[in-house]
């Protein structure tokens, strides 16, 4: 595959990615199974036979991983997703790279700025106070 552009990776991003944020909703009676409170991710999910993409992804970023995703639902296919979850990377990667290399979707604009202060206001701890967990909970519902 060719070395990937970052024009082309601003473009695939629009399409295919998605910066989300998983918060435990602090308000929640019943507890989840998740051990986690707080989980930014920045991933794709492309179909297996464009799984190269995602490979090249991942040396463009110098971050992430990418592993099989099996769908068991009816006439789906198979799919491999690249992913960012590392805190630091998001930070001093993916966020400065998407800042100097705009999103055109607004919608997709829209998620990269909540996700943009999100991780602000994680790397600022305040997800270690109730009151914090309650903004980031917040900033999540407002994301696609």
């Amino acid at each position: 595959m060719k070395e990937l552009t970052p024009e082309y990776v601003a473009g695939l991003v629009d399409g295919e990615g998605s910066f989300t944020v998983y918060v435990r909703n602090p308000e929640a009676k019943v507890l989840r199974s998740r051990r986690v409170v707080v989980e930014p991710k920045f991933y794709l999910k492309l179909v297996e036979r464009d799984k190269e993409v995602l490979y090249a992804l991942a040396d463009f970023f110098k971050c992430g991983s990418v592993y099989f995703q099996k769908d068991t639902r009816l006439n789906r296919q198979n799919c491999y997703r690249y992913e960012v979850c590392r805190w630091s990377d998001l930070t001093d990667v993916i966020i400065p790279f998407f800042r100097k290399h705009e999103l055109r979707l607004v919608s997709k604009k829209n998620d990269f700025e909540l996700f943009v202060a999100t991780m602000s206001l994680l790397n600022e701890g305040v997800h270690k106070t109730a009151s914090g967990l309650s903004q980031l909970f917040e900033l999540k519902q407002r994301m696609h």
